[in-house]
């Protein structure tokens, strides 16, 4: 599918992610970038990352480089959030409810979120520097839409690659027509 969008052609890419043997490969972040597309990108508003179950709901998420994200705890225990990545170092000690500040993820990468007080909670907050994005489903799959035409860079990043592994990159032109990409991720740990 194509349309026509502010003076460019734009198409749609699905994106299919494997492993190494061929099984769909769910929750993997899947983004194009490219010099426009860091240009086009802008925070996004209402994001958050909660605690419930002394778990993070969701468990990974992905956000543009810029955004806010609130962290409520909705739990009946205290959580103390931090993160030591490169990508974002911050600390919000212990608390219940929602802390008067977001954080503001502003350097793209990935970031690993740990609590102090339960040792078993971890999520990830993926930041890219594109408005195309998005995260496959449990088959695998992942269909990006409205994304001008032009040649980009095809990224795609799990939490069960080996911790501080890069996105495997990839060339990706797009024209005017639908495209399709497979992808598989090797050395996924389950």
């Amino acid at each position: 599918m194509c349309a026509w969008v502010g003076g460019v052609w734009s198409a749609t890419l699905q994106v299919t992610v494997t492993d190494e043997k061929g099984r769909p490969v769910p929750q993997a972040v899947v983004f194009l970038e490219s010099p426009d597309a860091a240009r086009a990108t802008k925070p996004m508003s209402g994001v958050e990352m909660a605690q419930k179950d002394k778990s993070f709901v969701p468990e990974t998420m992905v956000v543009t480089r810029g955004t806010a994200v609130q962290f409520p705890n909705r739990d009946t225990v205290r959580h103390h959030v931090y993160s030591f990545s490169p990508a974002k170092r911050f600390e919000l000690k212990l608390y219940i409810g929602t802390p008067a500040s977001p954080v503001v993820f502003d350097q793209a990468g990935v970031v690993v979120l740990g609590c102090n007080i339960h040792d078993e909670m971890i999520g990830w907050i993926a930041v890219v520097d594109t408005p195309y994005f998005g995260s496959t489903g449990a088959n695998g799959r992942v269909q990006l839409n409205d994304v001008p035409e032009g040649s980009y860079r095809l990224r795609v990043w799990h939490t069960g690659l080996p911790v501080g592994a890069p996105a495997l990159d990839m060339p990706q032109r797009l024209g005017a027509a639908a495209a399709s990409a497979s992808v598989t991720l090797k050395g996924l740990t389950p």
